[in-house]
């Protein structure tokens, strides 16, 4: 049976993961996750994108917003608004339970790894969910605006200000998970999600010697631009503020050397003619669960020629 990594960060890298569960059992598929985006707030440690992992793996995202938790609530938030506290970040009440436990966890001595596999078992998800590292990574944005931890640049901000560069604080110090490494050992292949290359992968991609474990495998990665528009996130105009072709092919490009194969999707299909390694062209746009299962379908079986 293939052993698969999946690299994921964001909803579109989530949407793929809970594809992917559906097909592979927690001994053939592990998750690793972008923490840059992880910011203290309110005394409580958030981590976004492990989050939009999370809830998407139990099936418990929100479909309305499209992030937080299904179900949610708002009299926290509301009430410290009224109270003169920051608002800016729209914590739910349901989401706020997870971030108490996570900082309680933390506090008590647990790595972020232990917390999140505490987190992740209560709400029933059997696959493991692996932080890219225990040791604080945070991006910041350089904009013309000035340099702003990414959280106030993608949430307060709204992702106005003009992007300049991006810079991920602490990187030369953090270690790959040793989960990760241990896994990347064994394992058989790997998978990009559709997720932002520059804010969600390329912390990932930067961690000391995690280039070198990706090296031997089989990687293909899934493009998360669509006709010249991210489905979310503001990758598209990143990209374009950064003069970068926003395009299917731009991302491929952005992966060189790394990648084996590439996925685009069908509107896309001209542009796939302009990517230079392997690539098939299917839908890549998920909006319901078979949606994701279908996109996992399609890239597995796309990876089995790389075996």
């Amino acid at each position: 049976m293939p052993k698969i990594l999946a690299i994921t960060g964001g909803i579109g890298g989530a949407k793929l993961a809970l594809g992917l569960s559906q097909l592979l059992g927690p001994e053939q598929l592990v998750f690793a996750v972008n923490t840059a985006d992880d910011f203290e707030h309110l005394g409580l440690h958030i981590s976004p994108d492990i989050d939009s992992l999370t809830y998407a793996l139990a099936q418990q995202n929100n479909q309305d917003l499209g992030w937080g938790r299904q179900g949610e609530t708002w009299q926290f938030i509301e009430t410290l608004a009224s109270l003169g506290g920051e608002d800016w970040f729209r914590l739910g009440d349901k989401d706020m339970a997870l971030h108490v436990r996570r900082t309680q966890l933390l506090a008590s001595g647990h790595s972020l790894t232990q917390a999140t596999q505490s987190i992740t078992q209560a709400m029933g998800i059997t696959h493991r969910v692996l932080p890219m590292s225990d040791d604080p990574v945070r991006t910041l944005v350089h904009t013309d605006q000035g340099v702003l931890p990414f959280q106030e640049y993608f949430v307060k901000q709204r992702c106005q200000p003009k992007v300049i560069d991006f810079e991920f604080q602490g990187i030369e110090d953090a270690q790959l998970n040793p989960a990760l490494a241990a896994w990347l050992a064994q394992c058989d292949a790997v998978i990009i999600c559709p997720s932002n290359p520059y804010v969600s992968v390329d912390p990932m991609l930067q961690l000391a010697g995690f280039k070198a474990l990706l090296a031997p495998l089989p990687v293909v990665a899934i493009s998360p631009i669509i006709g010249g528009l991210a489905i979310k996130g503001p990758a598209a105009k990143m990209m374009q503020e950064l003069n970068v072709p926003t395009s299917a092919a731009a991302v491929a490009k952005h992966y060189e050397g790394l990648i084996d194969g590439f996925i685009v999707d069908k509107t896309d299909e001209n542009d796939s003619k302009q990517i230079k390694i392997p690539s098939i062209v299917t839908n890549t746009i998920m909006v319901t669960l078979q949606d994701r299962v279908s996109l996992a379908e399609d890239t597995l079986r796309f990876l089995r020629e790389f075996s």
